[in-house]
């Protein structure tokens, strides 16, 4: 055993902050101090470790990495940012690369060789034996983001007929089962899940008991090509802790268990409020270019919306110049619209992401959000009216601005809705998209109303 394995954590090291910790990191890397650098993190949980190496520079991740040399624990890696992860995969030696897919539960090996150079990819397969590089390839063989890509390849299965004993004997004796696991599958010939047995359930049970006396055959199986965003909406549906993967053929694959799934709810959610606020899939470790490229599209767009918006001005410019209160009031018309829309495109865009929204209850909804908007523009338009009264003294614009925010609070909450269903419909993500268009439709008619209205009725 290294020195480095047997450092016991200190009080210093206990208390010490990430921030800290990181930059002591830093500065023993630069120094070329690798062993101390190594020696302030050896003791580190997994998790926190892949905090420590996301915080560093590039060049310092690596040389971290390879300072801990073997005590480097390579379920950190599947703990990493992906961004960070790929940056790694990248720049660390494949003999390393493929020393962690050997460590690793094949699902995380994927993700961890699955966006290296093709002959860098073959070179790590190759170091691998048979039957992990079969199963490996067979799992990058799967769509990204899909179940055969989420699941883990390792699984004990055992044929219906053998007894308590038998399966007992199996799990002790075997060398290629998982390090870990908590259900047995039960499968036929030709290798289709017809049930499950839960440990507890095998340990109960007496040792000359059929395992077919004793298997859940109530299954609710996984498609191994279906979505991992279905996969996760089944689990909480249902309760799951784990389930069987199975191919088109519905022959046994893999395995899923709820920590996966817990994982890509996490990242499903994240991935829903970077759209929303159109910041598309990036990272803190993405460069300044990769940054700028997902996030300038949904600018230009909104660039498109806001020029619009200031040609509905123009239309009442002669308005505008008789007038000045209403350059000063408008603003709020659109303000105010704009957020209402907002709270029910985050509703929608939610409720579409759960399937919790269809054709099914749409039209109830859609009448719900409506009368929400007429009622709130009713109170809204009550309050303005009176302050823009005691501003400006006058009845009449109080009045046109209150029916202005009562149109454009309607026209938001029609939009909230209304705009996610009709991208949904057209098979588009909505969470990007709605926010673009919902500002337009609640700017637009909410200048057009408000100046609209003030050229009728007060000039």
């Amino acid at each position: 055993m290294s020195g480095l394995d047997e450092q016991q954590p200190t009080p210093e090291t206990d208390a010490i902050s990430v921030a800290d910790l990181v930059r002591d990191v830093a500065i023993a890397l630069h120094d070329g101090d690798s062993r101390r650098a190594a020696g302030l993190v050896i003791n580190l949980h997994p998790r926190d470790l892949a905090d420590v190496i996301e915080l560093l520079s590039a060049e310092h991740r690596v040389a971290l990495i390879q300072a801990l040399g073997p005590a480097f624990n390579y379920e950190v890696l599947s703990e990493i940012d992906e961004t960070v992860r790929d940056q790694l995969s990248e720049a660390l030696p494949n003999e390393l690369l493929a020393r962690a897919v050997t460590e690793l539960d094949t699902d995380d090996a994927a993700y961890l060789i699955e966006n290296l150079e093709p002959e860098d990819r073959d070179e790590i397969l190759a170091q691998l034996p048979k039957g992990e590089r079969a199963a490996l390839e067979r799992q990058l063989d799967y769509p990204e983001d899909s179940a055969g890509r989420l699941m883990q390849s390792d699984f004990v299965a055992v044929a219906p007929y053998w007894t308590v004993e038998q399966v007992i004997e199996h799990a002790r004796e075997s060398d290629d089962l998982p390090d870990s696991f908590s259900e047995i599958f039960v499968v036929d010939p030709t290798f289709r899940v017809i049930g499950s047995v839960e440990l507890s359930r095998i340990l109960r049970s007496k040792r000359d008991v059929p395992i077919s006396d004793i298997m859940e055959t109530d299954l609710d199986t996984v498609l191994a090509t279906a979505d991992q965003e279905e996969v996760a909406r089944q689990f909480e549906r249902y309760d799951l802790f784990s389930a069987p993967v199975v191919d088109e053929n519905g022959k046994l694959v893999g395995v899923i268990t709820v920590d996966d799934v817990v994982e890509v709810i996490q990242d499903e959610a994240d991935e829903d409020m970077r759209a929303l606020g159109g910041v598309g899939d990036e990272s803190l470790a993405d460069s300044v270019f990769q940054t700028a490229k997902s996030r300038v599209p949904w600018l230009i767009v909104n660039l498109g919306t806001a020029v619009l918006a200031s040609f509905v001005i123009g239309l009442f410019d002669a308005t505008i110049e008789q007038m000045v209160a209403l350059a000063v009031l408008m603003p709020i018309v659109a303000s105010m619209g704009g957020n209402a829309g907002t709270q029910t495109m985050t509703v929608t865009v939610r409720a579409l992401a759960t399937n919790k929204l269809g054709s099914t209850n749409a039209p109830r909804i859609i009448s719900r959000e409506t009368l929400v908007g007429l009622l709130n523009g009713l109170i809204l338009s009550v309050i303005m009216a009176l302050i823009v009264f005691v501003w400006f003294g006058s009845s009449r614009l109080g009045g046109v601005i209150g029916a202005a925010m009562v149109v454009n609070l309607l026209a938001a909450a029609l939009a909230g809705i209304l705009i996610p269903l009709a991208l949904d419909r057209l098979k588009l993500d909505p969470a990007p998209a709605s926010g673009v268009f919902v500002t337009m439709v609640t700017d637009c008619v909410g200048f057009f109303a408000f100046l609209g209205l003030a050229s009728v009725f007060l000039l």
